[in-house]
């Protein structure tokens, strides 16, 4: 698989002229989300709302948390898979470490995290994790909403209850002279993912068959939207859940995180009718998320897949190829 440098990755900025509903500006950027969504899946966000202060104190407080004794990391655990610490391994990369923080914008969620690490507690790291999470989820469910708008439906049209869960993570530097695997190539399981990274390079977007590319140089105030494929399978395959990974080259460790809107237990998965005419027949039954969730993962080797997970739960009829699964 070769990375493909020429490609221009969609980059919006989310001036706040721009955010008041009903506006022409606002259906602008809802034209420009919608359009990234369809065609790569993702993109970048500017958003200033988010402090760079916070992301800084965020990252500096993620340190911390990596060195803690591993039998405290060991007491983050979730009956959701990979939901809780996961330390490096082969399943999914030996330069990999992740923590999982469900329900993240509820404070005593947070709390209850930051005593099974810091029995002491650590209030600095409740007040700044439960604020960044917070804020991730108004973001989240503000590009959801442009995307609802962008198609022309009602609000209702997208009927989930959910949390956010939020995953912080750390890429370990491979040997010199090495590119390796941080994490292996998949499409997200949950509606929708937001990152934030700390400008070390590493993430890679396929947006095509075996064509890569690795985002580099975002800003500051730039965060990574995500399609999942339950978003696929509400827009009728409209919209797309890429593949991505993290690659990891050069001497320093990489830290970031990624805000999931995951259902809660009993959300079915359901494709509006005003997605569905002769041009677009059904791609996909109505499904149980949390059904799904634990079909993608029931087998070791499933969760590294390129949607094709998808498809194999809730497809109406096999596709014809790759090509025809992203139109």
């Amino acid at each position: 698989m070769s990375v493909d440098a020429k490609i221009e990755f969609p980059v919006i900025e989310f001036r706040s002229s721009d955010l008041e509903r009903g506006t022409n500006g606002w259906y602008r950027l809802c034209k420009k989300v919608r359009e990234a969504c369809e065609i790569f899946g993702c993109f970048e966000v500017v958003y200033d709302t988010i402090s760079t202060e916070v992301r800084e104190e965020m990252f500096r407080l993620m340190k911390e948390l990596v060195e803690v004794p591993v039998e405290r990391k060991q007491k983050n655990t979730s009956p959701l898979p990979y939901h809780g610490w996961v330390g490096p391994c082969a399943q999914v990369s030996l330069l990999y470490e992740g923590f999982g923080l469900g329900d993240v914008s509820n404070y005593d969620s947070v709390k209850n995290f930051a005593q099974l690490m810091w029995p002491e507690g650590h209030p600095r790291f409740c007040d700044t994790i439960h604020t960044i999470g917070t804020q991730l989820e108004v973001l989240n469910k503000l590009i959801l909403l442009m995307i609802i708008d962008s198609y022309g439906l009602a609000e209702d049209s997208l009927k989930i209850n959910y949390t956010t869960s939020m995953r912080m993570m750390k890429y370990m530097t491979p040997p010199p002279g090495e590119y390796e695997i941080g994490l292996f190539p998949h499409t997200d399981k949950p509606v929708s993912t937001i990152i934030c990274e700390d400008q070390i390079p590493g993430l890679e977007i396929e947006v095509n068959d075996g064509r890569w590319i690795r985002l580099t140089n975002l800003s500051p105030s730039s965060f990574v939207f995500m399609v999942g494929d339950p978003l696929k399978a509400w827009s009728n395959g409209r919209l797309k859940s890429t593949n991505h990974r993290v690659m990891m080259s050069g001497n320093k460790d990489r830290f970031s995180i990624a805000a999931f809107i995951m259902p809660n237990e009993g959300t079915i998965i359901k494709t509006p009718k005003e997605f569905i005419d002769k041009e677009h027949p059904q791609l996909f039954k109505d499904f149980d998320f949390m059904k799904f969730f634990f079909f993608a993962f029931s087998n070791p080797a499933r969760h590294i897949d390129n949607g094709q997970l998808l498809y194999d739960f809730a497809a109406l009829s096999p596709p014809v190829s790759n090509a025809h699964m992203e139109k």
